[in-house]
């Protein structure tokens, strides 16, 4: 008979010697969503078997997180300011950098009932976060990306949380009409030259969410010089940048005529959401 509390131990030790940082919890994880559990039910279930019927999908899995596959692709799901979205191979996996931000873009100041403008949007984390938080005050959510796998996640994600949203295939912002009141992007930043370098399971997110140009900016500078015909009087820009480009994406917005232009730190002191306001 194999308990829970023996699955959990046997398979840490297992991520551990493959090199899988929290393995702990990665097992955790794995075995509360086979059983459609709460990770911290476990901790009351030790001592119960796991079903026969639960292993082979268990070993299967745990096998694939050993090989570097992310969890959230294994699990499907990744929780993110307090709501469960759907994740998987078609868009990058929500960091928890990005809850941040979120954080931070409901402290600014911008016109309200919004128009919000979620730009690159992925799997529509930051978009529909803000929506959902913003209930009433958000009149209007356009969700947009160059990928259409991408959009496919954002319109399931969308309906899984009940907001009505405008879903549209856009290259930046060829392809969208309107203006806003808020624009929130995590566009692709990683620079060519570390394609070789960035991490296994970094690798398994979509490359057209991740690289851009020779130091990773040249979505950004495009963004930075076309955003103002898109936002309203009084509206802000929120981004998200790589730990080294906060400045200079900073002075893109300054030199495109942007005020109050700000540079906040994550919660590992790292200089990378930009704020800008239209005066």
């Amino acid at each position: 008979m194999t308990t829970i509390l023996d699955i959990l131990e046997k398979g840490t030790q297992f991520l551990t010697n493959k090199g899988i940082e929290d393995a702990r919890l990665n097992m955790e994880l794995l075995v509360a969503h086979e059983l459609g559990c709460r990770r911290m039910d476990l901790y009351m279930r030790f001592d119960e078997p796991v079903p026969e019927d639960k292993l082979p999908a268990l070993r299967e899995h745990l096998k694939q997180r050993g090989q570097g596959i992310p969890l959230q692709h294994l699990t499907k799901v990744v929780h993110f300011y307090s709501h469960d979205f759907i994740s998987d191979h078609r868009a990058l996996i929500p960091r928890p950098e990005s809850e941040e931000l979120v954080s931070l873009t409901l402290k600014e100041s911008f016109p309200k009932p919004a128009r919000i403008l979620d730009l690159g949007c992925g799997s529509g984390v930051l978009g529909l976060s803000l929506a959902k938080a913003l209930g009433t005050d958000c009149e209007h959510v356009t969700l947009a990306d160059l990928s259409t796998e991408a959009l496919s996640l954002t319109e399931e994600n969308a309906k899984s949380l009940g907001v009505e949203a405008e879903i549209v295939q856009s290259n930046l912002f060829l392809g969208l009409s309107g203006t806003f009141d808020l624009i929130i992007a995590n566009l692709p930043y990683v620079a060519e030259s570390e394609r070789e370098t960035i991490s296994e399971e970094v690798k398994h997110d979509p490359e057209m969410a991740l690289f851009s140009g020779t130091d990773g900016l040249d979505l950004l500078r495009l963004f930075c010089a076309q955003c103002d015909d898109f936002l309203n009087p009084g509206g802000v820009i929120a981004l998200e940048v790589g730990y080294d480009q906060g400045q200079a994406v900073c002075d893109l917005l300054t030199e495109a005529g942007f005020t109050d232009v700000s540079l906040s730190k994550d919660l590992c002191d790292i200089a990378r959401f930009p704020l800008a306001r239209k005066a």
